[in-house]
């Protein structure tokens, strides 16, 4: 199962969130984004991604 990290909605797959240092996780999530270049996303941009990566849409 993957995990997301509560605070940012990344993909995480070690013990830390390499974004916000945060190892705060959840198994709990919806729906996923990837956002290939975070400057020319407007999706990116409206929901405040700066990096990117594989995100989680919703985390519980």
């Amino acid at each position: 199962m993957r995990k997301a990290c509560k605070k940012c909605k990344i993909f995480v797959e070690g013990n830390e969130c390499p974004l916000c240092h945060n190892s705060n996780f959840s198994d709990s999530w919806k729906g996923r984004i990837f956002i290939l270049d975070a400057n020319k996303s407007e999706i990116a941009k409206k929901i405040g991604i700066t990096v990117k990566g594989e995100y989680a849409i919703k985390v519980r």
